[in-house]
């Protein structure tokens, strides 16, 4: 009896969840929601989120939880705040902090509204539905107040695209016309209308999207491809994938040709040539590009658009990519397999890996394959669920990489960076690429090795993922249907895993990859079946790609990280190091609990032995994830320069008549500084800098000896380059820096001798720092006068 309760339970959830979702990354089969049919060939169909329940236990879950705890603690009127004053109706609520309070005001709730429409597919809550269709039908009586079609929150909105119309364009990487990469923010509003259409089943959420696409058109209408190139100069985000997503809905060409202008001819026809342009570019801004150019391939199947996003992502994994499998320092891509010189506390933004888990999971569609699937796994594993505060749910922007680094995370309600929008829908959606199927239905891919139970209609078969490869070597998959069902499934077999097993009801089974890294078992399959498949997780060191003597450590899949306390080490002797020559981890690293993943150095560590943990789970203390192997030579050499910086320290301690900790609160007002608004403080390895973007300054006081030769000694940072800005005292110019740049992470001093004539008689002078070139000023760390 219990047998046919849960065969009808599972027959209602099959129907139920092919009904209610869609899927915006990648085709699902037979989906009635789009007007066009995709024109290139797909060979792995992916499964509503609807059809796939993750289970509870798992970090993944977990986080799921926290998500869905924190996305309905937020106001939607309190998102929608901007979007009511444009359209001068009445507000509702205050706007919230950060980035909504800025130039990217309604970015948030773009996002927002994927999330939640996401959030509902998984779950099946009616709460996240209810949210949406509010959101969706406060945004139409917005868009039906300003009667143009557009609907947002931008500042100087209607001056920006008012210009834009009439051709007059003034661009730089984030600024149009004054306003801060406002097609970006256009971009995400688009985008959750979307999906809150694709995901909820909301027919308004198409309407006001389809006439903010209509708005699009005519705005660009009149504007020439040089007009339009110039426009593209500024972050524009995926504005090609959203509106070929709208042409594929409507079945309306003129949205593919008007995503078709979104193409610039600096990045974008260079990759389409197998050329690289990615180099020293802001990765954020770049990767959707690709993005959006797969999402055409899947419609158009033009041979231009599949070149962009496999030499892109090719690129991107092959050089320039870390152990966690984010990339990027600062934001912005570096030199080709120039790595290891640029580890910062501002590596890995999040909603680049997001972006490129959107490539990776369209490619896969296209043709799978084992490599993609092990990008996919690191990825997720290493970077997304990493980016999450286990206990508060809250979001990371970056995820530094740097020796003695530490995560900093998010605010509730007063930060709204992109990388919380992101945030918001990267744990909403993890069952996504976990299982796929082919054209036929006949061939089942599993791809991840996430806990989790996928009613699949097409065999009327459930399948439950019932085994993680964080805590065990075998994956169990129990197989449950009414009638017997033949079809093959096809498994990841992993590049970490040296061998495998396969076992079908206890019987070992033969089998071999195919050329696309999958090993398949086909057969009959009855109620009651069971596939055991045995990985081989190992201790292994995975060298950076220009330092073969830098290894990140890896259990498996997972990357583990060295726990180095609370408070931040000495940056240089507070940092072990392994004295070994053997790049076989498995020899140095010890375990100390297997099921927990804890483990530790064995006698290599220098001056201590580490505990090492996986990097998803570290959140509130100091952390290495990149590890240096030195012979006993190295080692000494090492010393010897330390105890030489010391030295030099001491020195310019002993010259010091003033040190001005810039960044930090108190030092601020014993200095009396003064900033502008557009004058910024951040962190770099523990240390606050101030800097101040283009047209702004900041100044303050500083003492001086008035019967010495004083100079002015300021520290940078080797991360920040090709940045131009005069350094002014008491009124006159001592000089124009213009900053190249260094070792990323690597702080280094300038000293600039001040005129006698500026401090005698004085105890005090007056600096300040002009971005007066149209660039940015500083970031300016510790400043002294020494003597």
């Amino acid at each position: 009896m219990k047998h046919k309760k849960d065969i009808a339970l599972l027959s209602a959830l099959m129907i139920w969840g092919y009904i209610c979702s869609a899927q915006t990354y990648i085709p699902i089969k037979n989906d009635t929601r789009f007007k066009i049919r995709p024109a290139a060939k797909i060979e792995a169909y992916g499964f509503p989120l609807t059809a796939i329940q993750l289970t509870e236990g798992s970090p993944f879950a977990h986080a799921q939880k926290l998500d869905e705890a924190y996305l309905l603690k937020l106001e939607p009127n309190r998102l929608l705040n901007r979007f009511y004053k444009n359209a001068h109706l009445p507000e509702k609520d205050s706007v919230y902090g950060g980035w909504e309070r800025e130039g990217l005001s309604g970015h948030t709730l773009g996002h927002y509204l994927s999330a939640i429409s996401l959030m509902y597919a998984t779950t099946g809550k009616t709460a996240f539905k209810n949210r949406a269709t509010y959101i969706v039908g406060e945004l139409a009586r917005c868009q039906a107040a300003r009667g143009t079609g557009y609907v947002g929150a931008i500042p100087k909105e209607d001056s920006i695209f008012g210009r834009v119309a009439r051709g007059d364009i003034e661009s730089g990487g984030f600024d149009l016309n004054g306003g801060w990469s406002p097609w970006y923010t256009v971009h995400k509003v688009m985008a959750g209308l979307v999906d809150a259409y694709l995901y909820t089943g909301n027919k308004q959420a198409l309407e006001v999207v389809v006439k903010m696409a209509d708005w699009a058109d005519k705005l660009l209408g009149n504007l020439s491809k040089e007009q339009m190139q110039k426009m593209l100069v500024c972050e524009y985000g995926a504005m090609n994938d959203v509106l070929v997503t709208i042409y594929a809905i409507t079945g309306n060409k003129k949205y593919l040709n008007l995503a078709d202008r979104f193409f610039d001819d600096f990045v974008m026809l260079p990759l389409s040539e197998r050329m690289d342009a990615l180099e020293n570019k802001h990765a954020n801004t770049n990767i959707p590009k690709a993005v959006g150019s797969a999402s055409e391939y899947f419609w158009v199947a033009g041979a231009r658009d599949s070149t962009i996003a496999q030499y892109a992502w090719r690129t991107i994994i092959g050089h320039h990519t870390y152990a966690n499998g984010g990339n990027g320092s600062y934001e912005y891509f570096g030199q080709e397999d120039h790595l290891s010189d640029r580890l910062s506390d501002d590596n890995t933004e999040t909603c680049a890996s997001y972006n490129m888990l959107k490539l990776t999971r369209k490619l896969f569609s296209l043709h799978p394959s084992a490599t993609l699937g092990d990008y996919y796994e690191r990825t997720l594993t290493d970077h997304i669920l990493a980016s999450q505060q286990p206990q508060t749910g809250m979001f990371t922007y970056f995820v530094p990489l740097r020796m003695g680094g530490s995560k900093s995370f998010s605010d509730a309600f007063n930060t709204f960076t992109c990388c919380v929008g992101t945030g918001m829908e990267n744990h909403a959606k993890y069952g996504e690429s976990i299982f796929f199927e082919s054209p036929d239905s006949k061939t089942l891919y599993v791809n991840l090795f996430i806990p989790a139970t996928l009613n699949w209609r097409e065999q009327d078969t459930k399948i439950q993922l019932a085994s993680s490869i964080l805590t065990t070597d075998t994956i169990t998959i129990n197989i449950q249907n009414q009638a017997a069902k033949n079809f093959a499934v096809k498994l990841r077999k992993p590049a970490w895993s040296a061998n495998y097993s396969v076992f079908v009801n206890g019987e070992k089974m033969k089998s071999q990859p195919d050329l696309n890294g999958f090993v398949t078992i086909e057969k009959n399959w009855k109620n009651g079946d069971r596939i055991q498949y045995v990985l081989n997780r190992e201790i292994h060191a995975d060298p950076m790609i220009d330092n073969k003597n830098r290894v990140a450590i890896f259990y498996g899949p997972v990357l583990l990280a060295g726990l180095l306390g609370d408070s931040m080490p000495d940056p240089v002797m507070g940092i072990p190091v392994l004295l070994t020559s053997d790049h076989n981890a498995s020899n140095w690293i010890q375990t100390v609990d297997k099921e927990n993943m804890i483990f530790k150095t064995a006698g290599v560590g220098k001056p201590f032995d580490v505990t090492l943990k996986p990097f998803y789970a570290v959140y509130k203390q100091h952390y290495m994830v990149y590890w240096d192997l030195f012979t006993k030579e190295d080692w000494k050499q090492r010393e010897a320069s330390y105890k030489a910086e010391l030295e030099r320290q001491k020195q310019i301690e002993a010259r010091t008549v003033d040190v001005f900790r810039i960044g930090e609160m108190q030092p601020e007002r014993d200095h009396a500084l003064k900033a502008s608004k557009n004058s910024y403080v951040s962190e770099a390895f523990g240390k606050h800098g101030r800097e101040a973007r283009g047209g702004g300054f900041f100044e303050f006081n500083m003492k001086v000896d008035p019967n010495a030769t004083d100079s002015l000694l300021v520290t940078y940072i080797g991360a920040d380059k090709n940045r131009k800005f005069d350094i002014v005292v008491e009124g006159k110019v001592i000089a124009t820096e213009h900053l190249t740049g260094g070792q990323t992470d690597k702080f280094y001093d300038k000293t600039y001798a001040i005129p006698r004539d500026l401090i005698k008689g004085k105890n005090r002078i007056r600096v300040r720092f002009n971005a007066n070139y149209r660039s940015t000023a500083g970031r300016a760390f510790n400043i002294r006068i020494i003597r």
